[in-house]
């Protein structure tokens, strides 16, 4: 997983060069791609990276989230997404090593009630797809433009003590979706701990992912959020997962 290695590495690289550390109030989400930061700082950009593993494919991501009217407040808000990877399937006797570039500009609205948040975004989905050895059966192979859309949502019905989160994505290409719920406790006034459950797939394939999850922790200047646990598809292939994320404001 070479290519996944890199991206990371590169990522992680640009965030840093670009980025002062976050602020020491806590994140309130955990998003696949971004977690919303609240309290009173006016930081306009939420730049975010992370990676994604288990041993038969991986990703890498990162972006920035913009809010010109500040993070924490309604009102428009852009998000923009570069992400890669690699994975392997099995094309009639043959397994074939996938690979793709995802790139993504999604406007959207943010408004926070109380202690619920919801953020949804669409906008334009660029995906291309290559394979190896070449596998002319995988319609998915070249570049494709769709839609996409994100919503998630950030709810404490006790505030400051546990929270409840939920990520829904799709995209028009191959139907593409994902699903992922949280719930968790504030731990030692540091982070929110707790369990999530998650499922991603498109036409034809299917994953499902359950584990645990730990949010918001300040570490290095950074906002990090880690998640491990079970992963099966529907090709009866099973594992372990990790995942981490790295955010920052300025």
């Amino acid at each position: 997983m070479r290519c996944v290695c890199s991206l990371a590495v590169a990522w992680i690289g640009v965030t840093a060069v670009l980025i002062e550390p976050a602020k020491a109030d806590f994140l309130s989400g955990d998003d696949w791609f971004a977690a919303p930061p609240p309290g009173t700082h006016d930081a306009t950009v939420l730049y975010f990276t992370g990676a994604d593993l288990w041993r038969k494919g991986g990703s890498a991501y990162g972006g920035a989230v913009w809010s010109p009217g500040g993070l924490n407040r309604d009102g428009f808000t852009l998000k923009a997404l570069l992400a890669g990877g690699d994975y392997l399937y099995r094309s009639s006797a043959a397994e074939i090593r996938g690979a793709d570039l995802v790139a993504s500009i999604l406007p959207g609205y943010r408004l926070k009630r109380g202690d619920f948040e919801i953020k949804m975004f669409a906008g334009l989905d660029i995906q291309h797809h290559w394979t190896l050895p070449f596998d002319p059966s995988n319609r998915l192979r070249g570049t494709h433009a769709g839609a996409r859309f994100n919503i998630d949502m950030w709810w404490e019905p006790l505030p400051a003590r546990m929270m409840m989160a939920a990520t829904l994505t799709g995209s028009t290409i191959d139907r593409n979706y994902g699903i992922r719920a949280a719930a968790g406790w504030r731990m030692f006034d540091r982070f929110w701990l707790g369990p999530e459950i998650e499922t991603s797939g498109d036409r034809t394939y299917r994953q499902y992912r359950a584990g645990a999850h730990l949010t918001s922790l300040q570490f290095g200047g950074f906002e990090w959020a880690l998640s491990a646990g079970y992963v099966r598809d529907n090709d009866s292939r099973s594992g372990m997962y990790g995942r981490f994320s790295l955010l920052a404001r300025r």
